[in-house]
Parts: C-alpha cells; sequence; structure tokens
C-alpha cells in the first residue's frame, strides 16, 4: 500500500466514527495491516462504544490531541500564526477546506497529504515529533487508534536525529505553554 493510500485510509479511520463512519471504512480499498486490524477491531465495535472510545480518547487525553499544531505550539499565540500558514499553504495548493475542522487536524492534514503528496508530506515531517508523541500516547493507554498512527509514520521517511530529539523532549515536558497574564 503506497504513502497517499494509507494516508487516505488514516484520515478516514481517525474521523469521528459517527453516522456513516461504518460505510466509510467499508468502502476504503485494500489496507496494509495496521489499518486492516484498526478496521476490523472498528467494525466489531458497537457504534456507541467507538464513539465513546474516540472521545475518551481524542477529547480528554492531553498527549492524544488530533491537532497537530498543538504540539509544536501547545496552547500559545503562536498556534494562531501556524494555523494561519497551513490555510495559506492549501490555498496555495488549489486546496479549499469545507469542513469546520481546523487545518492542523490529523485527518485533515492527511487528506491533504494524500491528495497533495509534494505539498502535504512536508506538513506531516514537520510535525513528526508530535506524532511520535500522539503514537506513545495511543500505546500507553492501549488505544487501537495507535495501530492508526502506527500506518501513517510508516509512510514517512525515518526520523531524522532532530526529530528523535524533538520527540524525546516532547514526552520530557509535553506541548509548550504560555502564562501571559498569569499572576506568579
Amino acid at each position: 500500500m503506497n504513502a497517499r493510500l494509507r494516508w487516505q485510509a488514516a484520515s478516514v479511520l481517525l474521523g469521528y466514527p459517527g453516522e456513516g463512519f461504518a460505510e466509510r471504512v467499508r468502502a476504503l480499498p485494500p489496507l496494509c495491516r495496521p489499518l486492516r486490524r484498526f478496521a476490523r477491531h472498528a467494525a466489531a465495535q458497537p457504534p456507541m462504544a467507538l464513539a465513546a472510545h474516540y472521545v475518551d480518547t481524542f477529547d480528554l487525553r492531553r498527549r492524544c490531541c488530533l491537532y497537530l499544531t498543538y504540539y509544536a505550539d501547545g496552547d500559545t499565540r503562536r498556534r494562531g500564526a501556524s494555523l494561519a500558514r497551513l490555510k495559506v499553504l492549501y490555498r496555495s495548493r488549489g486546496w479549499e477546506l469545507t469542513g469546520g475542522e481546523p487545518p492542523d487536524f490529523l485527518p485533515v492534514v492527511l487528506e491533504f497529504a494524500a491528495l497533495d503528496p509534494a505539498g502535504g508530506e512536508p506538513v506531516l515531517r514537520e510535525h513528526r515529533a508530535g506524532l511520535e508523541l500522539l503514537r506513545a500516547a495511543l500505546r500507553a493507554c492501549g488505544s487501537p487508534y495507535a495501530w492508526v498512527v502506527d500506518a501513517v509514520c510508516a509512510a514517512l521517511p525515518p526520523m531524522t536525529k532532530r526529530e528523535r530529539e524533538r520527540a524525546a523532549e516532547l514526552r520530557a515536558s509535553g506541548p509548550p505553554a504560555e502564562r501571559v497574564g498569569v499572576t506568579p
């Protein structure tokens, strides 16, 4: 399975498992082993249980965030500039966001990378340390979503020394935080 197909499938599998999710999963092309494993797991779950697990995993765990700029910028003012840069990149490549999700939402980035690898792969590589933190956090909490992020990372070139160092820094400290207006 080539990188573009992995990223497109992962985009679907990392989306909220609401109405139409099962149909979208069944419509995917043949999948690589980790994605196939997750798709089988998802198909075996009652829809409400799968949705509850998604919310518990991605909405209630700080290190399991699907918003990539959060890992690089945390809840700081820099994050707004990072989101704006992504929007500009998408527009420059002829791609317009139509859903309500921010441009750094991992399924959105994956869809972009699948449709325009020359534009999207650099975004995934720029956020590789965050992807690695997400993958480690998903493994640590035993979430089957780790299989999907494994497949995403496997489609990227090997990590550079700097990416490994940044991932280690993130594991140790978490995303950056700002204390603007907070009295010590």
